[in-house]
C-alpha cells in the first residue's frame, strides 16, 4: 500500500523542480527522486546542441542534490514511449498542416503516467513536480489553478490531466514567485542550480528549430512535399514557399516574400501544398473548435458558459462562451481572436480555474 507521507518527486536537476523537493522534504515528505530521460542527445545528429534538459549534467544535479538531502534518487528510461509517442505525433501534425503542442501531449500522457506508476511501485501516494500552478478541489472535482508569478504561469500545459492524475499530484511551487525559488535553492547551498538559465524551447528542439528537425527526423517525407506556392485569399499566387509544414498561422517572420506591407500566414492547405497570406485582419477568427476534450472543474458544462480562453501559452485569453457539441466544444469569442492555430492548445477558465481543454480543430 502507498504511503501517505511518501511522495515521489520528479527531479530535472533545474532550480524549478530541485526547490520543490526542497520544501515538501521541509514539510516532513519522506521523497523519492525520479528524473525522466526522454530524449538522447548522443547520435542525434545536427539537432545535437546543448542543453538543460536530459543531458547528464542535469542528472548528476539532480541525484547529487537527493544524496545531499538523504533520499533516493532513480532514472527512468522513457525514450521510447518518448519517442512513439511524442516526436512521432509532433511530426505527423506538421506533415498534416497542424502545429502541435509537444509540452501539453508528454505531461498528459507520458510524464504523469510514468510518474504514478513509479510512485506505485516505490509506495508513494503521491506524485510532485516543479511547475508553477496549483491543484485544487472543489466538490469532488480535482482541477489547475494559474500559478501566483505571471510570468512563469503554467497551467496552461496541464490541461490534459485527469481526476486520477490530479487526485495524487502536488505542486509546491503554486503561490511562489520564480526569485523566491532561486532564492530558496541558494540559501539551501545550491549555487550552481540556483544559477541555471531558463529554458524555453522544446526539450528535444533546443536550438528552437523544428523545421531543421523535421528535415533530419523525416528526410523522405520532406523531400517529397517540396516547394509550393504562397497565395492570398483570392488564388493569387504571390510568391513561392519551402513547403506548408515549414508555416504556422500567424507567422510573419521568415517567409522572404516582398508585399509592401506586412502580411501573415492565414491558413496552409497540405493537400495542394499551398500557404495563404493575408493581413494581419484576416487573422481574426470568432469561432474554434475543440477535441479531445477534458474537463477538470466540472464533469459537464452548461451551453453558453462564459469563461476566458487562451488559445496559446503566453496569450492573456479572451472573453467567450461554451457550446458542447458531441465529442467537441464549439468557443465563441466576444471580441475575435487572432491567429488561431489548428493543433494548438485552448485552455478555458472560470477566474484562475482551469475548466477545459483541447486541441483546437478548426476556426472560423
Amino acid at each position: 500500500m502507498p504511503e501517505k507521507n511518501r511522495v515521489l518527486v520528479a527531479m530535472s536537476g533545474g532550480v524549478d523542480s530541485s526547490v520543490a523537493a526542497l520544501l515538501l522534504q521541509e514539510q516532513g515528505f519522506e521523497l523519492v527522486g525520479v528524473t525522466m530521460k526522454v530524449w538522447d542527445y548522443e547520435g542525434s545528429g545536427e539537432v545535437a546542441v546543448e542543453t538543460s534538459c536530459c543531458n547528464l549534467d542535469s542528472v548528476h544535479d539532480a541525484r547529487a542534490l537527493a544524496v545531499k538531502s538523504g533520499f533516493p534518487h532513480y532514472v527512468i528510461d522513457l525514450r521510447e514511449t518518448f519517442n512513439d509517442h511524442v516526436i512521432q505525433n509532433f511530426i505527423s501534425e506538421y506533415l498534416s498542416g497542424m502545429t502541435p503542442n509537444p509540452c501539453v501531449l508528454c505531461n498528459s500522457f507520458i510524464k504523469w503516467r510514468a510518474l504514478l506508476e513509479w510512485a506505485d511501485k516505490l509506495g508513494c501516494s503521491h506524485i510532485a513536480t516543479g511547475h508553477y500552478a496549483v491543484v485544487g478541489n472543489e466538490r469532488g472535482r480535482y482541477f489547475v489553478s494559474k500559478g501566483k508569478d505571471d510570468v512563469k504561469e503554467q497551467s496552461y500545459v496541464l490541461w490534459g490531466l485527469s481526476q486520477e492524475n490530479l487526485s495524487r499530484t502536488m505542486l509546491p511551487l503554486g503561490a511562489m514567485s520564480k526569485d523566491k525559488i532561486r532564492q530558496i535553492a541558494r540559501d539551501s547551498g545550491f549555487d550552481r542550480i540556483a544559477g541555471k538559465r531558463e529554458s524555453y524551447e522544446i526539450c528535444f528542439i533546443p536550438d528552437n528549430d523544428y523545421r531543421k528537425f523535421l528535415k533530419f527526423r523525416a528526410p523522405e517525407a520532406t523531400a517529397a512535399i517540396g516547394k509550393g506556392e504562397f497565395r492570398l485569399a483570392d488564388e493569387q499566387v504571390v510568391g513561392q514557399h519551402e513547403g506548408y509544414p515549414y508555416y504556422t498561422i500567424g507567422q510573419r517572420k521568415g517567409l522572404n516574400i516582398a508585399l509592401g506591407e506586412p502580411y501573415y500566414v492565414t491558413a496552409t492547405d497540405p493537400a495542394n501544398n499551398r500557404v495563404y497570406l493575408g493581413k494581419k485582419e484576416e487573422l481574426s477568427k470568432s469561432l474554434l473548435w475543440i477535441r479531445n476534450v477534458n474537463f477538470q472543474k466540472y464533469a459537464e458544462i452548461s451551453p453558453g458558459m462564459e469563461v476566458i480562453t487562451k488559445i496559446r501559452y503566453k496569450d492573456p485569453g479572451t472573453r467567450s462562451r461554451l457550446y458542447p457539441e458531441g465529442e467537441e466544444i464549439r468557443i465563441e469569442f466576444e471580441n475575435a481572436a487572432g491567429a488561431i492555430a489548428p493543433g494548438q492548445s485552448a485552455v478555458c477558465y472560470e477566474g484562475n480555474d482551469i475548466v477545459a481543454g483541447g486541441i483546437i480543430e478548426r476556426s472560423e
